[in-house]
């Protein structure tokens, strides 16, 4: 049986500010979507975008736009944070081997950031489906979209 996100109980979720930095940086993508879903594009085809993502302890990949049906695993347990497009700050426990699959109907979109706050190295493999409701939004490069500490950005 297939797992989704919202099947996921987080830790912590709470509506607070969030600080300034945060805020501006989720206006950036709003203004200009991010479709780099994860640190690497490690393969594409066709059909797939995979990618990887390796976030060291108190690491913070930047926020990012899935349009895309796609699934996530995660390879290594810990344990972290996201502010979500809906004003939400959630905390989540992983468990190495955890995996959670998504949809998104036509005009459909998630934005969220992903912090590392636990104290190990927390690393997930994304897998997007090219033929999903929505189109594919680009990325800077074909094969190395490299995250920088606060936006994914060409």
């Amino acid at each position: 049986m297939a797992l989704t996100t919202l099947d996921k109980t987080p830790l912590q979720s709470a509506r607070t500010p969030w600080p300034a930095g945060i805020t501006a940086e989720f206006e950036r993508e709003r203004a200009s979507p991010n479709g780099c879903v994860g640190q690497r594009l490690v393969s594409e085809s066709s059909r797939v975008r995979v990618w990887h993502i390796s976030l060291q302890p108190g690491e913070r990949m930047g926020f990012h736009r899935h349009v895309l049906d796609y699934f996530w695993s995660v390879l290594t347990s810990g344990r972290a944070r996201a502010h979500m497009d809906d004003g939400s700050t959630v905390e989540h426990t992983y468990a190495a081997g955890e995996t959670r699959h998504e949809s998104h109907t036509a005009g459909h979109f998630k934005v969220h950031d992903l912090e590392n706050i636990g104290d190990s190295e927390l690393i997930f493999c994304t897998v997007e489906f090219l033929d999903s409701a929505n189109k594919p939004l680009p990325i800077p490069t074909r094969h190395a979209c490299r995250a920088q500490s606060l936006y994914c950005a060409a």
